[in-house]
Parts: C-alpha cells; sequence; structure tokens
C-alpha cells in the first residue's frame, strides 16, 4: 500500500463493512454500531477496531 487508497474495512464489534479513506483527518467510527473503528495521525490512520478487506488506489 503506498500513498493514498481508499479501504474496504470491516468492524471487528459487528461485521459491518464500509469504505473509508487511509488518510482520513476524523475519527472513523462504525456507521451500524458506532464504535470507534480508527483514529487520525497525520499519515495513515491508525487502526483501533478494523480490519483491512481490500485496498483501492
Amino acid at each position: 500500500m503506498s500513498g493514498s487508497d481508499f479501504w474496504k474495512v470491516k468492524c471487528k464489534k459487528c461485521g459491518h463493512e464500509m469504505i473509508v479513506f487511509s488518510h482520513a483527518t476524523r475519527e472513523i467510527h462504525c456507521e451500524n454500531c458506532g464504535i470507534l473503528l480508527a483514529q487520525p495521525t497525520g499519515g495513515k490512520l491508525h487502526i483501533v477496531e478494523m480490519e483491512i478487506m481490500e485496498t483501492y488506489d
């Protein structure tokens, strides 16, 4: 994975899948259960409670 990508991710709590930007500047929460999935770092997201399923350039 190089540069900025979009990721298809899966929530570890409820299994909901969604697309996120790898360099998002805001916290990412699950659209279904609301749990914190990832936090911004000024670079790539810090993964908290999600699994990356696929990467899209």
